[in-house]
C-alpha cells in the first residue's frame, strides 16, 4: 500500500501560491508596460524581487515629480478648494 505524504504548508508541491503569482505577474507587467521599452518579460521573470521593487520604485519616483511638474506648468494645485467657472452671464447665452 502507497502512502500520499503532504507538505504541512498545505501544497502537494513546492511552487508559487495563487496570491504571490498574481502579485509576481502585476509587478512583471508594471516593469514590462511602464518600464519605457528598458525591460523583457524574461529578464523581469528572472530578477530578484529586491530589483524588482526598487525598478517599480523609481518609476513610480519619476512619474510624481513629472505629474508635479505638469500641474506646476499648467498652474494647477493638489488642493485647490473652489472650482473655476468660465465668465459667461446667463442671460448673454442665448442671443435672441
Amino acid at each position: 500500500m502507497r502512502r500520499a505524504y503532504r507538505s504541512q504548508l498545505g501544497l502537494a508541491f513546492f511552487g508559487l501560491t495563487p496570491k504571490y503569482r498574481n502579485i509576481l505577474f502585476t509587478q512583471i507587467h508594471d516593469l514590462v508596460y511602464h518600464g519605457g521599452g528598458g525591460f523583457k518579460h524574461t529578464e523581469v521573470y528572472n530578477m530578484p524581487t529586491w530589483m524588482r521593487i526598487f525598478h517599480i520604485n523609481k518609476i513610480n519616483e519619476f512619474n510624481k515629480k513629472q505629474d508635479e511638474e505638469y500641474k506646476k506648468a499648467t498652474g494647477q494645485t493638489t488642493n485647490s478648494p473652489t472650482i473655476q467657472r468660465p465668465n459667461i452671464n446667463p442671460s448673454s447665452t442665448y442671443n435672441f
